[in-house]
């Protein structure tokens, strides 16, 4: 019976190692563990589960250490038990000391980053604010050549104007001399007709007395032919 009591004991012994050498590895791995927050919740979960099972052996070799017949047996047990108690208290100390260590390590890596990623967008800002201002630069340019080529344009146009409107002032007045003269022409033509009226009136006078002194010769010329006696 003692010998099968002392297989139990050391394999619960052996799990018992097993697990603060696990524990170990574990807490190692936070101090070690650079971010993020989810790896750190992670460990911490698996250090949790290893903990609990070793209190669970711990507890059992105590339980084992109460039921040994010899005293000595006993005391050798349970002085392992308070050993592995202690180890137990020590690992935990240790793992607090790893999650406050690993904490403060993401905590200034994530500030890092958060300033590098504010120095990146501030030049990134500068970048943009450059590239705006020479695309805004680029823009009034552009915008200034379109001015001045449309102001061209319409002095081209002006010119063009004025060419026309002194064509066709050239037009009008030409049309104005032209208009003057015919109607230099027309009075002229006026007084010709007039003149012609005049002379046409003096020619049917003309003929009107001659043809009454014609009847009145005739006339004569019977009455002394036909009434000699009157």
């Amino acid at each position: 019976m003692a010998s099968s009591v002392d297989v139990h004991v050391r394999i619960c012994g052996q799990e018992i190692i097993k697990y603060d050498l696990e524990i170990k590895a574990l807490i190692q791995d936070i101090r070690d563990c650079p971010g993020p927050q989810s790896a750190l919740m992670e460990l911490n979960s698996e250090v949790k589960e290893k903990f609990n099972k070793l209190r669970l052996r711990i507890q059992d070799l105590e339980q084992m250490a109460r039921e040994q017949d010899k005293e000595t047996d006993r005391l050798t047990i349970q002085a392992e038990t308070e050993s592995q108690r202690r180890q137990l208290l020590s690992n935990q100390t240790a793992w607090r000391k790893a999650n406050l260590a690993c904490k403060l390590s993401i905590d200034n890596t994530e500030k890092e980053e958060l300033l590098r990623e504010g120095d990146n967008q501030s030049t990134r800002q500068r970048k943009v604010t450059k590239e705006s201002l020479v695309e805004t630069s680029s823009n009034i340019t552009e915008s200034l050549m379109s001015i001045s080529r449309m102001m061209a344009e319409q002095v081209n146009q002006s010119n063009d104007t004025i060419g026309t409107l002194a064509t066709s002032s050239r037009t009008v007045q030409e049309t104005n001399e032209e208009f003057k003269n015919m109607t230099g022409t027309i009075h002229l033509g006026r007084k010709l007709i007039l003149k012609y009226n005049r002379r046409e009136l003096t020619d049917k006078l003309l003929i009107f007395l001659a043809l009454a002194l014609f009847l009145a010769t005739v006339l004569y010329i019977l009455k002394k032919r036909l009434f000699p006696f009157i």
